[in-house]
């Protein structure tokens, strides 16, 4: 699963025993990438 460090933008790739640190600068607020589309919701 892809996330993003919020401190230094870098994507980061997470597995099973990783943890959760940015491999790069050690942050640990990493931020989860949303899907590009965008979905249309009726208003009734």
């Amino acid at each position: 699963m892809s996330y993003k460090c919020s401190r230094c933008k870098r994507d980061v790739e997470l597995d099973e025993y990783g943890g959760v640190r940015c491999p790069y600068c050690g942050h640990r607020v990493l931020l989860k990438e949303r899907a590009p589309d965008v979905k249309d919701v009726p208003v009734e």
